[in-house]
This record gives C-alpha cells, structure tokens and sequence, in this order.
C-alpha cells in the first residue's frame, strides 16, 4: 500500500524533534512539503510561506499536521478543512474551548477526519495505570510538573503572551494523562497562578481539585517552568486499596509500592502518528477536549499573583 503524503504546517522545535523523524520511519506517511512562515528548509522537500500556497501547489496532500502555536491554530485548520484535507494537530489544540467546538462540528460538516493528539497518552504504563485505579479507585493524587522554560522553549516569546498558556503548555501534559486514568471526573477547587512581573502568562501554578465522590480524595497539582535540575513529570497515586502508584517520566515508567513495573522508551509520537493511520483508515475524527477543559477552569478559577521578572 502507497505511503500517505502528509505536510508539516509550523516547522519549530517539536516538528523538527519528533514530528519529521517519526514521519521518515513511518510505514505509512510520506513527508512530501512543509509550510513555514520563516522559510524553514527541511532536506530537499518543497517548502511554502503559507499553507494556501502549499494547496494551491500540491493538491494531491490529502493530509497536514499542524504544529504552529495554538494562538493560530484555528484559522488554519478551518482553512484546511475547507480545503479538503484531513487534519492531526498538536497540542494544545486552540486556546479558546469555543474555537475548538467549531472545528470539531466544521469538520463533521465537511467529512473531513480531524485528530487532536495529547502525545503523553501514548504510552503503555498510563494505559496500565488507567486499569489499576479503575479497579481499585483513587485515595489521593498529586501532580508535580516542573521543567525549564530555556530548554523547552528556548527564545520562544509566545509562550509568555496571552493564549500562549506559560507553564500550563506543558501543564496540559500532565492533564491529558490525569483525565485519562481518573476513574471519575474531578474539578478545579481552587488555583494559584503566578505570573512574571513582565509577562503574561503564568510560570508557577498551584491547583486543587475537588469530586463528587464521597470519600473526598486529596486531589492537587503543581506546575514550574524554572525547574533546572531536570524534568520532573510525576503523578502520584494512592489507590483505594493502598497502594502506591507512581507515573515517571511523563508517563514511560510505572512504579507500584517503588518497584518498577513498567517502563518504555520514547514512543508516544510513533503512537499518535499509528494512531492517525488508524482514523485515516475507518474515516473517523478523534477529538479529546478534556485536558484543554480542565486547564481553561484552572485560569478561570486562578488567584494571580505577581512574582519576579522573567527574562531568557
């Protein structure tokens, strides 16, 4: 069977780390063009200062993976929706819930298969944690997300402008796997959101949550985006049982009662990209909004408060 031919739109750091070197392996992508607006050259394949250009151009890529900033994101999926294409975007998806409704329902007018990827989903040991607390329920959970804003963003002034989510960009991370294994739902409590002086989105967020369930588990999260030391990319579970579940590494290793009982490699893009094949192949659109609904309360329910400036 033909390789599909995709193009990348936005080719910055993540496209550049892992979405043109999972396509290039892939068994079933081909990448055949990208669209930068900065005229970012990849190889010898074809490059285009808009996307419009890019359809105008090559009218036989059915396909795009849009990897650009979210502040852009719905003007371009709806552009390319109308335009024919089948659609995986980055995340987060949009930054407003309603931007993301409306593509959801424009891609569902036009028949068109639309895939919003939350990449630390991908991995076998949240699946296998999403199973434990099923069967054993939740007693108490902590997040700890914290890494460098430098490292991961290097330069990156979006990130730091509104809609450019600060550290709840990788934040949503966090909460992509968190609504995924939890057994029932939870909601935003309370939330303490810290801002550089000079900046406008936040660098340190503090969040409790609260449930219907009758017990009241102790539910809280913690974000930091001047972490130097390393990643830490932890969710903390007691289980209703007792046991002690731990999520390392952004969802690659699973620690139960501190021994390891599973832990993989890198695979979570090869996984989204295997998991847009299989849309692709059954016509049907994938859209998660929970995460982006979860951190939308965060910033409705935050407490601001002014730390010290931010400068790179």
């Amino acid at each position: 069977m033909a390789k599909r031919k995709i193009a990348i739109i936005g080719v910055g750091k993540i496209a550049i780390d892992q979405h043109i070197p999972v396509i290039e392996a892939s068994d079933d992508f081909e990448l055949a063009a990208t669209v930068s607006s900065r005229g970012v050259q990849h190889g010898d394949l074809p490059v285009f200062r808009t996307a419009a250009e890019l359809y105008a151009a090559m009218p036989e890529i059915g396909l795009v993976s849009i990897c650009t900033p979210p502040g852009v994101r719905h003007t371009l999926v709806r552009e390319a929706l109308d335009a024919g294409k089948d659609v995986m975007m980055e995340k987060p998806p949009t930054t407003t819930i309603s931007e993301l409704d409306d593509l959801i329902a424009h891609a569902a007018r036009l028949d068109r298969v639309l895939f919003q990827t939350w990449h630390s989903q991908y991995n076998a040991a949240v699946d296998r944690a999403k199973a434990i607390l099923f069967d054993q329920g939740v007693r108490s959970v902590r997040i700890d997300w914290r890494e460098s804003v430098r490292k991961w963003h290097p330069g990156q002034d979006w990130v730091w402008e509104p809609g450019g989510f600060g550290v709840c960009d990788p934040g949503i991370n966090a909460y992509s796997i968190f609504t995924k294994i939890m057994p029932f739902p939870v909601f935003v409590e309370s939330a303490k959101l810290t801002f550089p002086a000079n900046r406008q989105t936040p660098v340190d967020v503090e969040v409790k949550f609260k449930s219907g369930q009758a017990h009241q588990p102790d539910i809280s999260s913690g974000f930091n985006w001047l972490e130097e030391s390393g990643e830490i990319w932890t969710i903390h579970v007691v289980t209703g049982t007792g046991d002690d579940l731990k999520l390392e590494r952004g969802g690659r290793t699973l620690r139960i009662n501190g021994e390891v009982v599973l832990e993989h490699g890198d695979e979570e893009y090869a996984g989204i990209y295997q998991r847009f094949a299989d849309l692709l192949d059954a016509h049907q659109s994938d859209v998660d909004a929970a995460p982006l609904r979860l951190m939308s309360d965060v910033f409705l329910m935050g407490a601001r408060e002014n730390g010290p400036d931010f400068e790179w």
